[in-house]
């Protein structure tokens, strides 16, 4: 019975993907790498972040969701989630416009150009529960990918 887990999107299957692993027994996060080599300029006002893609996709019980966070050696190298975190909901797997492809949003406070090559780290996807209220009444559905949340 599956519960949780990682899988490769369409359109990467033959991509030399690999799935998120933990890297010690008692960490939290599950290591991401980059599913293509992404170039991030330096940050200026205005800018619209920059998308790195993981050609994956994550699955949870409909009570879970999980999240994106930045390693902890991503600022001292530069780069910074232009979110602070991601949030993806259990529904978000598989959606009709993308597979449910979760990328990383990053911006760099280099002055250089900052290159992420296929196969770095980029993040790490945590999984959690979450609790309702009592008279919670949320009975949407989702009708489609990355950054639709505002436009339901």
């Amino acid at each position: 019975m599956r519960i949780r887990g990682f899988e490769i999107v369409k359109g990467y299957e033959n991509q030399d993907i690999h799935l998120p692993i933990r890297k010690t027994k008692n960490s939290a996060g599950y290591d991401v790498e980059a599913a293509e080599d992404v170039i991030i300029p330096p940050f200026e006002f205005g800018m619209k972040p920059t998308l790195i893609p993981t050609g994956l996709k994550a699955y949870c019980p409909e009570d879970e969701f999980f999240i994106l966070v930045n390693r902890s050696s991503g600022p001292k190298k530069g780069y910074v989630m232009a979110n602070s975190i991601g949030i993806i909901d259990a529904d978000y797997y598989g959606n009709i416009t993308n597979d449910g492809h979760f990328y990383f949003q990053y911006y760099n406070f280099l002055k250089e150009d900052l290159v992420i090559h296929k196969g770095d780290i980029i993040g790490q996807v945590i999984f959690l529960k979450y609790f309702k209220v009592d008279d919670d009444i949320a009975d949407g559905e989702r009708i489609g990918g990355f950054g639709t949340t505002d436009k339901n």
